[in-house]
């Protein structure tokens, strides 16, 4: 927009100009008689067009928009909760690249595969560490699944009672019954109390759904500095520490709640299993909001000031006959 006072302020130093020149030339008598149609209506009016074409150009490029309906959206899904492991267990390579990389990936996975569902996440090993509250922030959930790391937490061990524990206080509706707690773990429960807390769950409307990484067989826990493996974790008296899935405490926790426990080696399995689950329960309603749904307007300005660049191309500076006739500036001819 500014180039509009510019082409305004060179129009009038370029008149200033021309004043100059033709007194130079001759008395303004002999210069109507020499240019009897010269107009200064004819210039200023080409002017206020050209003025004109840059400013509906500069409305184009802004876009304006208008709303044309208004829509009342309301989201329904199901409120899910992932307990994430991250204990020194889950930096075992038995499924690559570890465990804890791999129950990344799950998580990420079912993210991608929800659309309306609300979401948190917990962090735990020797204690639980609530690390997203509930939203439906997607984006905001990968972020602080990729920062999770085996370092933390101070308190090692692996206490999935603290996880469940921490996932009941993640339900703000009393009433509700979609409860979904997803435990991704190697199931290695060093309290022993787990399953007696998913009793107390699962009478809170709780359903807890188990998924395990890692390998029956088992495999050390690496000790890296800069990606270089430098030793393996081990034990009290020197000997190398295998820790293995433990698939049977997870089974167990999931059947207490009624839920269902999958192994995690195939992440389309995992994705597609957890999916026809959520897809079987009572969705809630979480929010309503109005959204107004805008169209772009930025062709009428573009076509406009198309138009009027062409319009003043060919616009000519000199008089016509029928502006002779109304001789707007009570110019002598």
């Amino acid at each position: 927009m500014l180039v509009i006072p510019v082409i305004i302020l060179l129009f009038l130093l370029l008149q200033i100009w021309k004043q100059s020149a033709q007194k130079k030339f001759a008395d303004s008598y002999l210069l109507k008689r020499l240019s009897p149609n010269r107009s200064l209506f004819k210039g200023v009016l080409k002017v206020l067009v050209l003025c004109g074409a840059f400013a509906c150009l500069s409305l184009a490029l802004v876009n304006p928009k208008i709303g044309t309906k208004l829509e009342t959206v309301r989201s329904q899904g199901v409120d899910i909760v992932f307990a994430v492991d991250v204990s020194k267990s889950m930096l075992a390579e038995d499924i690559a690249p570890n465990r804890l990389e791999k129950s990344k990936q799950l998580v990420r996975e079912i993210i991608n595969s929800l659309a309306s569902d609300r979401i948190g996440i917990i962090a735990y090993a020797g204690k639980a560490f609530p690390q997203l509250p509930i939203t439906t922030d997607y984006a905001s959930a990968k972020m602080f699944l990729q920062n999770m790391n085996t370092d933390m937490l101070s308190s090692q061990g692996t206490a999935i009672h603290e996880a469940i524990q921490l996932a009941k206080t993640y339900y703000d509706d009393e009433e509700q019954t979609n409860r979904i707690l997803i435990i991704i773990s190697d199931g290695e429960d060093h309290e022993g109390d787990a399953v007696d807390i998913a009793e107390e769950a699962r009478e809170e409307g709780i359903r807890i759904l188990t998924v395990g990484v890692g390998d029956e067989k088992g495999g050390p826990i690496p000790i890296k500095r800069n990606g270089i493996v430098l030793n393996y974790k081990k034990d009290n008296s020197g000997e190398t520490v295998i820790t293995r899935l433990n698939e049977t405490t997870l089974r167990e926790i999931a059947e207490e709640t009624e839920g269902i426990y999958v192994n995690g080696s195939n992440t389309a399995e995992v994705v597609e299993t957890i999916k026809d689950v959520l897809d079987k329960m009572d969705k809630k309603e979480f929010e309503s909001k109005q959204i107004a749904d805008f169209k772009d307007q930025f062709q009428w300005f573009l076509g406009l000031g198309i138009l009027l660049l062409f319009i003043d191309i060919f616009f000519l500076e000199r008089k016509t006959a029928w502006l002779k006739k109304l001789n707007l500036f009570n110019e002598n001819f």
